[in-house]
């Protein structure tokens, strides 16, 4: 297993981090195989989204504030930041995805994002790599 580190600057925010998931799964050297992103952060998750168009993350961002409000007088979690556990687990904290020939399987426009909630925060996403030359094939 190896970790990604991600430093956030805002309170909600999306980093692409495919690069780094990318160079750790060909270091791993697994030619077919599954590679299992897992953020251990109660307001955090991790999502494969657009990334030719950086408004697509806006949108998600703006719609989930819309959803699920910062203030929301109903909330009884006395941290200020129930939105955030809300909007993690609608995300989810973990994705999986294919590698073939040593390379992730992501369509053209597709790209993992880290997805930060309750931020400014340092974070850390853990990455796994399974399989060999012959496993999924």
């Amino acid at each position: 297993m190896k970790t990604v580190d991600v430093r956030t600057k805002r309170r909600c925010e999306f980093v692409d981090v495919t690069r780094e998931v990318e160079a750790i799964a060909g270091e791993s050297g697994v030619k077919q195989g599954l590679c299992v992103c897992f953020v251990p952060h109660t307001t955090a998750g991790v999502t494969i989204q657009e990334n030719a168009d950086p408004d697509v993350t806006r949108d998600l961002d703006y719609k989930l504030g819309e959803l699920i409000p910062k203030e929301d007088r109903g909330f009884r979690h006395n941290e200020g930041n129930s939105d955030a556990h809300l909007k993690s687990s609608l995300l989810g904290a973990s994705q999986t995805l294919l590698i073939q020939n040593g390379r992730l399987v992501l369509g053209t426009w597709q790209a993992i994002y880290f997805a930060e909630f309750d931020g400014p925060r340092q974070r850390k996403m853990h990455v796994e790599v399974m399989g060999g030359a012959s496993a999924c094939s």
